[in-house]
């Protein structure tokens, strides 16, 4: 009967012990996820869903200058952007859609390199002033179906002319229609358009300096 009542203690006390440690790391787990992010800090957005898409054309040499002008493919926006493309992304899937990114945080130095071979503030911030881009609150983008493809914007990327412009009517009704529902999509979050580039959005109602680091590769 000893033997019995000092069992049954034993295990009690190894319960409680393994109840402790269980509630120690919940309590642990639940510190590691309180992490204070600042509007001014940098997010890599596949590093929140890796279900966006990505076609990063200043990574490669399909672009307008046909040079490649970043080291390798990322996708870097300030917090508050991030977060508006998370819920963006999050509606999209529910239509079996995704967001699929052309360009985000764009180094100050390779504005004056892109402005040096078109030095055209309808296409290409003066990087005097700089684009919202070079300050992490811009993004050019699309939207993909679930197999990848494109939607119908009209234009390809990076168009320039007037039928990119928002304004420009003379198009398929499809086309129309998907334009408006990415612009609307887009400024249900605060991010706004500019008039002569279908995909182009900005955040505006923060503001940074322009940047001029480049990210780090694999």
């Amino acid at each position: 009967m000893k033997f019995l009542s000092y069992f049954v203690l034993i295990l009690v006390f190894t319960t409680a012990c393994k109840d402790v440690q269980q509630k120690h790391k919940s309590v642990n787990k639940t510190k590691q996820k309180i992490v204070k992010i600042k509007d001014s800090d940098w997010i890599e957005m596949h590093s929140l869903d890796s279900s966006f898409v990505y076609d990063i054309r200043y990574a490669s040499t399909k672009n307008f200058v046909h040079k490649k002008m970043y080291p390798c493919p990322k996708c870097y926006v300030r917090r508050v952007v991030a977060e508006a493309l998370m819920n963006i992304q999050k509606e999209l899937k529910k239509k079996s859609l995704r967001i699929k990114f052309f360009d985000c945080y764009r180094p100050g130095k390779v504005q004056q390199a892109l402005w040096n071979i078109k030095p055209d503030p309808h296409y290409v911030a003066n990087p005097k002033t700089g684009s919202m881009h070079n300050r992490g609150l811009a993004v050019d983008l699309t939207i993909v179906d679930k197999n990848g493809k494109e939607l119908d914007m009209g234009t390809p990327f990076d168009y320039f002319g007037k039928k990119a412009y928002h304004a420009y009517k003379k198009l398929p009704d499809t086309v129309l229609k998907n334009r408006q529902f990415l612009k609307n999509l887009m400024k249900k979050y605060d991010l706004e358009p500019i008039t002569s580039e279908w995909w182009h959005y900005s955040y505006r109602k923060k503001e940074f300096p322009i940047e001029q680091w480049i990210w780090k590769c694999p």
